[in-house]
């Protein structure tokens, strides 16, 4: 599964064929930004919920459980979209899975828009939305990578996905926030906007070419056989991959989900445009740390997610502090750094991925490294119901504790398993081998 090998012979469009070196492309024209335009829009779908937590616990009094489980709701949708959609596109090509996303992300914000009283209206809405971000972040983020294929820089693909899905993330909520304070109809604004932001995305995407043409009947393996991701079982991916994924969206989760709602009397009047504010510094500064990660990351060690997991410690050491003390300053500092966490924890996995998964199965890892990933939007959800127990800053700081033990655990894993370094021992053994074959064969000579 996963991204096909770049030659014409593994069945790469002709349209992606290496171009001449005199023929530049304008940036503008790239072809990956038409695959990157529905991710920033179906990201924006998959986000703009987010800032107006605070309002449906007004407006709809919904509890603070019940609202924290509709923002973990969409993941129903994602994790099915992620883990089928890699290896269907495998089979049948990139653009029939990812075109769908935008009519089932835009159908989402219809059914969001008209029943802001419903919980279960809302749940649908959410789920359909999570549909249709696993399809692009499965299928977009590998054709990204392959529309990227001739950049010098084998890093590419990967930022330019992930800087896709996080100002999508960002720029969803920031608008949301200020049309649900500000704006007419703080229920269904925000929706109707993303629902025209979609329709042009969407027709976008029809000129993005293909990169793998659907597989010939005869061709095909099994689908049992094609969703198997054999790289799951590296080392190196359940050693450093696995333990810092789930922060990836447990670190956005906790900034933007349970510190607005810790400081909704502390926010002046302006409950939305605060959390709004708040998912903005978050994945503004995720943005920041993403345009760094191409010199903080190295195939050589574990170095970018190691200092993204010191990076998660101090952002939920001072969540702690600012659930204690409720200031806007321990807030907003809190958001700041455990955005830089997400942003960094982020290229890093994909990274990591990007070097572990064989040319058949880099799809199928990236979904589930995704799936791993967005098990943290439901950390709100589980500190809502533990808070009858314990007080906000005691799992702050059981955060801490948790995320130092995964940074002890990937930092064991610093050089480890490296797959340059496994490829290099496989050849250095194989010609050994070969060798030795050769000299028993002398030696038997008459």
């Amino acid at each position: 599964m996963g991204l096909a090998p770049v030659t014409r012979a593994a069945g790469l469009a002709p349209a992606l064929a290496p171009a001449p070196a005199t023929a530049r492309v304008r940036w503008w024209r790239a072809p990956w930004l038409a695959v990157g335009g529905s991710m920033f829009a179906i990201a924006w779908g998959g986000n703009e919920f987010t800032p107006l937590l605070v309002m449906y616990r007004d407006v709809s009094n919904f509890s603070a459980v019940t609202v924290d489980l509709l923002l973990g709701a969409y993941v129903i949708g994602i994790v099915p979209a992620l883990l089928v959609g890699g290896p269907l596109s495998d089979r049948y090509g990139r653009r029939p899975l990812l075109l769908p996303a935008a009519p089932l992300s835009l159908v989402g914000s219809l059914v969001l828009a008209s029943f802001a009283q419903s919980v279960l209206a809302l749940s649908l809405g959410r789920v359909l939305c999570g549909t249709a971000l696993g399809l692009v972040m499965a299928v977009g983020t590998t054709w990204i990578a392959e529309l990227s294929v001739d950049d010098p820089d084998p890093g590419a693909g990967a930022r330019r996905a992930s800087l896709a899905l996080t100002l999508g993330f960002l720029v969803g909520a920031g608008v949301a926030g200020a049309l649900a304070q500000w704006g007419p109809l703080p229920t269904a604004t925000a929706y109707l906007v993303h629902v025209a932001l979609t329709v042009g995305t969407g027709a976008w995407l029809l000129r993005a070419p293909e990169t793998r043409p659907a597989s010939t009947p005869r061709a095909r393996g099994s689908l049992r056989g094609d969703l198997r991701v054999p790289s799951v079982a590296h080392r190196r991916f359940r050693r450093v991959v696995v333990p810092l994924a789930p922060w990836v969206f447990g670190c956005v989760g906790s900034a933007y989900a349970v510190l607005p709602g810790l400081m909704r009397s502390h926010a002046g009047g302006l409950p939305i445009a605060f959390s709004a504010l708040l998912t903005v510094l978050t994945l503004g500064c995720g943005v920041g740390i993403q345009v760094l990660g191409r010199a903080i990351d190295t195939h050589r060690s574990a170095r970018a997610s190691v200092i993204a997991l010191v990076i998660i410690v101090a952002g939920m050491a001072l969540g702690a502090l600012a659930a204690r003390e409720l200031t806007l300053t321990l807030a907003f500092a809190a958001a700041a750094v455990l955005g830089m966490g997400y942003g960094l924890a982020l290229v890093a996995g994909l990274n990591e991925v990007q070097r572990i998964a064989g040319p058949d199965d880099r799809a199928g890892l990236t979904a589930v490294y995704y799936s791993f990933a967005y098990l943290g939007f439901f950390i709100p959800a589980v500190l809502a119901v533990l808070a009858r127990r314990w007080t906000y800053p005691e799992m702050f700081g059981a955060g801490v504790v948790i995320a130092l033990g995964c940074l002890a655990v990937v930092a064991s894993g610093w050089r480890a398993h490296l797959p340059a370094q496994e490829s290099r021992e496989t050849l250095v053994g194989a010609e050994n081998r070969c060798a030795t074959s050769r000299s028993v064969r002398e030696d038997h000579r008459p």
